[in-house]
């Protein structure tokens, strides 16, 4: 379903960007061992777009594709993910004006078996949460971070004070 989304776009910010339906990646949480907070990164591979950058799994929505479906398709045949051992709780949306990109929160209860999986991306990772902006992330999502961080720490705190979690 996703291929009718893909091509290149410019938005009303004069940025290129691929998928001419918007974008959308998954933000992954699960706890490590020791409990510690983890998300699942990708790291893109040289040739590409921003290559040689660490970001999230994701890209381009088809035109009837919401983004958590465009999220989870992305993710799961870039990494191999289970994606019904997942559970979406919100997005946030990156609008540039003519294109954007979401980003869907999703939780784990354990870390889950990942690979890179196509020629995109040269790795994935799990990296601790306060390590996240130690990597030479994509643009895109360094910019985002710092927001998407922010709704990130709004779902955990709302699970500490709700049941079930995220």
């Amino acid at each position: 379903m996703g291929g009718d989304g893909d091509g290149w776009t410019d938005c009303g910010l004069g940025h290129r960007h691929w998928g001419t339906a918007g974008a959308a990646g998954l933000l992954l949480t699960a706890p490590d061992d020791a409990g510690r907070p983890c998300v699942l990164l990708q790291h893109r591979a040289a040739y590409s777009h921003h290559g040689d950058t660490w970001g999230l799994p994701g890209g381009a929505r088809g035109r009837s594709e919401d983004a958590r479906t465009a999220a989870l398709r992305e993710t799961a045949e870039e990494t191999g993910l289970e994606t019904g051992a997942v559970r979406t709780t919100t997005s946030y949306v990156d609008d540039h004006g003519g294109w954007s990109y979401t980003t869907v929160l999703a939780w784990a209860d354990r870390l889950l078996e990942v690979h890179a999986l196509d020629r995109e991306s040269t790795a994935v990772a799990w990296v601790l949460v306060e390590q996240v902006e130690e990597r030479s992330l994509h643009p895109g999502f360094a910019a985002s971070w710092p927001a998407v961080r922010q709704l990130w720490a709004q779902e955990l705190r709302n699970s500490a004070n709700s049941s079930p979690g995220p």
